[in-house]
């Protein structure tokens, strides 16, 4: 079959399209429809720790809704409904639950057994190492922790440790392994990423509440799918979610690996469910889904957190849009090239700009610490980007935006924001 031959600026579109960018977001209130549309569309959030401007599975919402409200999330997830009394009930109306996934991750219910080869291998082959001179799996902790939560959950980490410690049977690890965890959170993680207790929700402080799968997930999510299966169906939908990418690209979505998920996009290309590619006439393959939307403009405009899906790949990125993308947050201060949390800005379907962001609470404003030009920057871009800070500071509960005077757009960029 001959690829189907694309621009770079069509598949630029296509990429755009695939994750909902591509529009122009619409005035009035957003609903729990327009969030599971989200949800539907890309997959998965990534979940990560860092709070410096909102946590990282609310901002790929934002960038395709606007502002909204974040307790939206927090009811897909079940956070505050976590009585054991709900029951079923409260499972059944489950919209996202955590799991490796891309890395950490929500996904919907459904995803769940498709994820059961991860928790497999995370039971049969990850290095769980020793506690207290037996291999963590077999050690007598992990069946009381079981027992704890099954007794009592959904609790947290802490919860479990205070416990354990309350009954004197609790042993800190020396600082400095294992990330300083208590015995009873290596035990429960073992037991969350092998699927023994899952999270049920997460506290205040963003730490999981443990419980067990048939108490949190519906009953059609509780069994599994086979791994060939498995894996066709992921990259499926990383291909859908992507709209056009490399080999690499598609099985990076879920991180799959090795020749079950080979031989799976193989299978995929042969049913015609996956298009052969060339883009901006190289001679690097790419796969095209069937169903991909191919507009011939794009008018959408976003903030791109750090962990959004359209700039996950960083090949992909670099090879589609030009840019190449690091985040500070992995990088010694003296080695930041940009800044720390440093988010691209999407308009049309380039990437024109770069700015470092924190939410400063303290002083009420969402501080821009620097702002780059890309190559493609537009004379719109100042104004638009502007649009889009304030946008996002009114969403965090902040009162304005201020510019520090770092970067080559921060001069036109302080301008624009300076007009009310």
């Amino acid at each position: 079959m001959e690829p189907i031959s694309l621009s770079l600026d069509q598949a630029r579109r296509v990429a755009v399209a695939a994750q909902g960018l591509h529009r122009a977001r619409t005035d009035g209130p957003r609903t729990m429809r327009h969030v599971q549309g989200v949800i539907d569309r890309l997959g998965l959030l990534q979940i990560d720790s860092v709070n410096v401007l909102a946590r990282a599975h609310l901002l790929p919402v934002f960038a395709r809704l606007g502002p909204y409200d974040t307790d939206l999330l927090d009811r897909a997830t079940a956070s505050g409904r976590h009585s054991r009394r709900a029951g079923r009930a409260a499972a059944g109306d489950r919209r996202l639950v955590e799991s490796w996934a891309h890395v950490a991750a929500y996904v919907p219910p459904s995803a769940w057994p498709l994820l059961a080869f991860r928790r497999r291998w995370f039971a049969q082959e990850y290095d769980w190492r020793e506690l207290d001179g037996v291999p963590l799996p077999q050690a007598p902790q992990v069946a009381e922790v079981r027992a704890l939560v099954a007794a009592e959950g959904p609790l947290s980490a802490s919860q479990i440790h205070d416990r354990f410690v309350s009954e004197g049977r609790s042993v800190r690890r020396k600082r400095g392994t294992w990330w300083d965890w208590s015995t009873e959170k290596r035990v429960v993680e073992h037991l969350f990423f092998t699927g023994e207790v899952v999270s049920a929700g997460r506290n205040t402080q963003f730490e999981r509440l443990y419980d067990l799968p048939e108490r949190v997930l519906p009953a059609s999510a509780l069994g599994e799918v086979p791994e060939a299966e498995a894996k066709r169906t992921l990259l499926e939908l990383g291909a859908r979610a992507h709209g056009i990418g490399t080999a690499r690209a598609i099985k990076d979505y879920y991180r799959l690996k090795g020749p079950v998920a080979d031989q799976a996009l193989a299978d995929l290309v042969e049913e015609g469910v996956l298009l052969p590619a060339r883009v901006g006439g190289g001679a690097e393959r790419w796969f095209l889904h069937r169903d991909a939307a191919r507009p011939r403009r794009a008018a959408g405009q976003a903030l791109l957190a750090p962990f959004d899906p359209l700039v996950w790949e960083r090949q992909r990125l670099e090879r589609l849009f030009g840019m190449r993308y690091r985040i500070g947050i992995y990088t010694p201060a003296a080695q930041r090239v940009d800044g720390y949390y440093v988010l691209p800005f999407l308009e049309d379907a380039q990437l024109t700009a770069r700015v470092d962001l924190k939410a400063d609470r303290a002083a009420g404003v969402l501080r821009v610490q620097s702002a780059h030009a890309e190559p493609t920057l537009t004379d719109a871009t100042p104004d638009r980007l502007a649009h889009e800070l304030r946008a996002m500071a009114g969403w965090l509960g902040l009162d304005g935006v201020s510019v520090e005077a770092r970067g080559t757009l921060s001069p036109a960029l302080a301008a624009a924001v300076a007009v009310s």
